[in-house]
């Protein structure tokens, strides 16, 4: 990829939504030899040709579901660290159970690789110049060869809720887990009443001056 943002709706497609020839050029052009993939189902770990198993799942996750709808929502890309965290909803249908679909959402997060990578920052121990600046610190070298980014990494985050709707038709798993978390919630509220000593001794007793300078800050 040489703009990992603009590019990788279009690398998604191709390796969810492709013919297998195409989806096997896909993942040998855009993953890294010894690339990872990690699933709430699989993983493959990193080793010099792990990439193959990454299109194996690829191809069986087509095998599966021959219709896929995908859609990416929204892409933010940190730069420093080279990861990208991509939001996506997908419908996935499995062709042998009739009327199955599991319309859920996850975050994809992509570990990459530069290559060339970018040079390292020169330490300067040059003097000072005529304009009061270190020879050399307005900026450090580039490369003059164009520069691609690599899938070093994958690992598909899902929300539990979003996980059972692999496995229950019509959301029932996803809904009597939705009504848990409400339970746990009010579960929260309930001990947060009942134990309210425990945080008057912690804020009065124990970390008291402290926790009191971090609430005087907060509210600044």
């Amino acid at each position: 990829m040489e703009d990992p943002v603009t590019d990788i709706p279009r690398v998604i497609r191709l390796l969810t939504q492709s013919p297998p020839s195409t989806q096997r050029a896909a993942v040998e052009k855009y993953f890294t030899p010894s690339a990872s993939f990690t699933h709430p189902f699989c993983r493959t770990g990193s080793f010099e040709g792990s990439r193959w198993l990454i299109w194996c799942i690829y191809r069986w996750y087509k095998i599966m579901s021959p219709r896929i709808d995908i859609n990416v929502d929204s892409i933010a890309y940190d730069e420093r660290s080279l990861t990208l965290y991509v939001n996506i909803h997908q419908v996935f249908r499995i062709w042998i159970v009739p009327f199955f679909n599991a319309p859920v959402s996850l975050v994809t997060v992509l570990k990459l690789v530069r290559h060339p990578p970018l040079p390292p920052q020169p330490s300067y121990s040059t003097p000072i110049n005529p304009n009061g600046m270190q020879n050399g610190s307005l900026s450090r070298p580039m490369s003059s060869e164009k520069a691609l980014y690599f899938i070093q990494s994958q690992n598909d985050l899902y929300q539990v809720n979003e996980f059972f709707k692999f496995f229950s038709q019509f959301g029932i798993l996803s809904g009597l887990l939705l009504v848990g978390q409400f339970v746990a919630t009010a579960l929260c509220i309930l001990g947060a009443t009942i134990f309210w000593p425990v945080s008057w001794v912690e804020q009065n007793v124990i970390g008291g001056n402290r926790e009191k300078s971090i609430g005087e800050a907060v509210r600044e």
